[in-house]
């Protein structure tokens, strides 16, 4: 096998600074999770507006990131990186400053645009300031670095909650990004020319957004209004038509698409995205309703909920790092499998709480659960990413996270759906984690059988084929 290459010291200090905008964007994903209960009172508002904080940033971030994934592989990810970091700051600040629930909400909101333009730049980039044949290490560090930071977030959002105030989680991204907006400034080169010669798809990139939007808001309505009711099936509607619309216009642009057809036509990237879909909704569920049950059957205050997800998101981080290693060492499919069967051994597990389930109880399921997103996550970003050209890296990465969004978001709505019906809310988490265990166990086989190639021996044990190769 080849040797690999050592990084120089700028590259190891844009990398360091790649890896504080991960940590910036994942601890603001979970951060406010566990703040809503203050932002209700502080605002007199309910849930359901509350709700919005969270789920208007996620829409308009799931929303925007293809299109920012692809202006950045057209434009410099550096450049994309930089817009989307003022983006983010400045109405992080305009959120923290919000004397109106609804002005919070619209701050939320341009923020995910600012997410979505700093998510697929600063992966293409860590992707491609290491060696290819470190590519691995990359999805590692990346995944590692978002554990933390997903783990950080409640914790520092309950923190900052109850000894500062819920403002101080806005507040805090200011700082922390001017840091890494000047050290890849000067650390990391611009990675295109100023004069670019692709065209932009703007009917490409209204279609979609506009089409993704409907679905998205349908999703995030629906358990309110009805899966049945005339809004919901409009904005369905709507959504198919535009969508249908957009698959027609990529066709038309050819090369110049917003999702080019070599894209598209890439079966080992299909299959990584239908996985991630499927998984997507055990990583939110158990975000979001480990926490509920808590607080309200368990009694935790919202930091000892926000500490009480470490075992989880701790794990997710501990496993992304020991994840490059055995990916270099089993191959993509073995680790990307292992990864599955954790997670469906691990919410199986937590399946079986009751309302007189001690934290301590939960405590084995969690870290299965946190195993199997670390291998998972980082092997999965690594195997679709690499399926396709160098050139798309940051596109690709887009839309394995839009993808995520939007699994998230369905598998979210059956989660609550199944919540909600049932008589307590341990029983509810109980009948939804034993959907999410089943799911689990049918993405094991479709791993299996098509992610990062057909099941063959050799996609199985890479590593004695090279060894066999090597003697």
């Amino acid at each position: 096998m080849a040797a690999k290459e050592k990084l120089t010291t700028a590259q190891v200090g844009g990398l360091a600074a790649l890896l504080i905008g991960t940590l910036v964007i994942t601890n603001d994903f979970t951060a406010l999770n566990v703040a809503l209960p203050a932002i209700e009172n502080a605002f007199k508002v309910d849930i359901t507006t509350a709700q919005w904080v969270i789920s208007g940033y996620a829409l308009v971030f799931g929303v925007f990131l293809v299109t920012a994934g692809r202006l950045a592989d057209m434009f410099g990810r550096r450049r994309i990186f930089f817009i989307g970091m003022a983006i983010f700051c400045f109405f992080s600040l305009i959120g923290g400053l919000a004397e109106d629930a609804w002005v919070l909400v619209g701050a939320r909101a341009a923020m995910g645009i600012g997410g979505a333009m700093i998510w697929p730049s600063l992966i293409g980039m860590i992707y491609g300031i290491l060696p290819e044949q470190r590519a691995a290490l990359a999805g590692g560090l990346l995944m590692g670095v978002s554990g933390i930071g997903n783990g950080m977030g409640p914790l520092l959002g309950g923190v900052f909650v109850e000894y500062l105030s819920w403002r101080w989680i806005f507040f805090i991204n200011i700082p922390v990004s001017i840091i890494a907006v000047a050290t890849i400034y000067f650390t990391i080169p611009k990675d295109r020319d100023d004069e670019e010669t692709e065209r932009i798809d703007y009917p490409g990139i209204a279609t979609l957004s506009l089409g993704l939007f409907g679905l998205m808001f349908m999703l995030d309505i629906g358990s309110d209004l009805g899966w049945l009711s005339p809004t919901v099936i409009s904005l369905f509607g709507a959504a198919v038509v535009l969508l249908a619309i957009f698959l027609y216009i990529e066709r038309q642009w050819g090369v110049d698409a917003l999702i080019p057809k070599d894209i598209i036509a890439n079966r080992e990237f299909r299959a990584a995205n239908i996985i991630v879909q499927m998984v997507a909704a055990i990583y939110f569920g158990s975000l979001l309703y480990l926490p509920q049950f808590m607080v309200k059957e368990l009694g935790f205050s919202a930091a000892e909920a926000g500490a009480g997800l470490l075992p989880v998101l701790g794990m997710f981080a501990v496993s992304s790092f020991l994840a490059a290693p055995l990916y270099d060492r089993l191959g993509s499919k073995m680790v990307i499998t292992l990864g599955l069967l954790c997670l469906a051994v691990g919410i199986y597990i937590l399946s079986w709480l009751t309302a007189s389930t001690s934290f301590l109880a939960l405590m084995p399921g969690m870290v299965i659960v946190g195993m199997g997103l670390g291998l998972f996550y980082s092997s999965i970003t690594t195997a679709a990413i690499t399926s396709v050209d160098e050139n798309r890296s940051s596109l690709a990465s887009a839309i394995v996270f839009m993808v995520q969004n939007a699994g998230g978001a369905v598998g979210l709505g059956l989660t609550t759906a199944i919540v909600v019906t049932a008589t307590t809310l341990s029983h509810g988490i109980e009948r939804a984690f034993t959907v999410n265990a089943i799911v689990a166990v049918m993405a094991v086989f479709i791993s299996l059988l098509y992610v990062a190639g057909p099941l063959t021996r050799e996609n199985l044990f890479p590593q004695r084929r090279t060894d066999e190769n090597d003697e």
